[in-house]
């Protein structure tokens, strides 16, 4: 406002008119006669309820017009004749013009803010570097953060993003960032009533998306970072959370948090060579395949219920001798007894390991 109010008194210099513009109410804005300005011109009212466009009031000529966020502005020019209204038709196109180059800068500054912050997380930007542009696009550094990694499908693009926006809109400190058709990050602030109900408002969140765009979002989850520089860390550690769910968690989960990934986490980030010895060790060829589907589904309600077989019969809706049964199966195919805390740590370690080997390959076959 101030670059115009400067422009408006160059003008006024060489029209030696006085000019200037209100908003819709009638408040000044800007004017040559600066005593104007902050003060109301009761003639607006008056125009705004004709109807006109183009209309004078006392020694004054006014234009309205219509600004892209729907509010007016009305232009005026001192003088009822027609060179007042030729200069308030100038005024009026000139101030659209400054709105669109205004828009067009801000457009421009956002575009370049989320660039910017994208390629601090893809670690794209010198770490001596980050700071200093953060203060050019007033970017706290030293914020606390947490990265959320949204994951979808491609035809979900829009729909996500929309209601992301929607969602996030009075939170300016939060920045969402698409980072290609399938994934969409949000960076937040890690404040202290923003920690303590993560995960209740990320479940909500997941909820919105599904309801309002039909969308069953997954979302992964770093843990804090420090500050800006350490958000490429953190969005490392939410796409690891996505993977990692992804491969142990199944489908149901739709919140995957880092910290809480347990030995998924740990199998994720051995070497290949070191799980498939570590398989074979456990398993020797055709032994896991030799399980059936029904074995198999007692061998799960078994673990969920921390290898209480009274608790898994129950559940199963067998005799606890058809539980033991099963079991004994197992035990004489694998060599592992379920029933041994030992031998079901090593049962469910090698299930996890296979279920990695098995994304792995996955992952291969889709990229060739």
């Amino acid at each position: 406002m101030d670059q115009i109010q400067q422009a408006l008194m160059e003008m006024a210099s060489s029209l030696n008119r006085v000019i200037g513009v209100t908003d819709g109410q009638g408040i000044v804005l800007v004017a040559s006669d600066e005593q104007l300005i902050g003060g109301q011109d009761p003639a607006v009212r008056a125009l705004l309820a004709s109807g006109d466009t183009l209309a004078t009031a006392g020694n004054m000529t006014y234009r309205v017009t219509e600004q892209n966020d729907g509010n007016l502005a009305i232009c005026f020019v001192e003088g009822t004749d027609d060179i007042a209204r030729a200069y308030v038709e100038l005024l009026s196109r000139w101030m659209m013009a400054e709105q669109c180059k205004s828009e067009e800068r801000e457009t421009r500054q956002i575009e370049h803010k989320a660039m910017f912050l994208k390629n601090v997380l893809l670690e794209n930007e010198l770490p001596g570097d980050i700071p200093l542009k953060a203060r050019e696009f007033k970017i706290r550094y030293a914020e606390r953060r947490v990265v959320l990694l949204l994951h979808f499908k491609p035809e979900e693009f829009k729909a996500v993003l929309e209601t992301l926006e929607q969602q996030f809109s009075g939170r300016p400190d939060d920045y969402i960032l698409p980072v290609d058709e399938e994934n969409i990050v949000i960076m937040i602030e890690a404040t202290d009533e923003n920690i303590e109900g993560l995960d209740e408002s990320l479940l909500a969140l997941a909820n919105i998306l599904k309801e309002s765009a039909m969308v069953d979002v997954k979302i992964g989850v770093s843990m804090t970072a420090s500050n800006l520089t350490e958000t490429a860390k953190a969005y490392q550690e939410a796409s690891i959370a996505l993977i990692v769910g992804e491969i142990f968690q199944g489908e149901e989960m739709s919140v995957m948090r880092y910290e809480r990934l347990g030995l998924g986490r740990l199998i994720y980030q051995l070497p290949i060579t070191l799980c498939e010895l570590f398989l074979r060790e456990v398993f020797e060829p055709g032994t896991y395949e030799a399980l059936d589907p029904v074995t198999m589904g007692t061998i799960n309600k078994f673990f969920e219920n921390n290898l209480n077989g009274s608790e898994t019969s129950r559940q199963l809706f067998v005799h606890r001798n058809t539980l033991v049964y099963r079991l004994d199966k197992v035990e004489k195919i694998t060599g592992l007894d379920l029933r041994n805390f030992e031998d079901a740590v090593l049962f469910k370690l090698a299930d996890m390991v296979r279920d990695y080997l098995a994304y792995v390959e996955d992952q291969k076959a889709k990229r060739q």
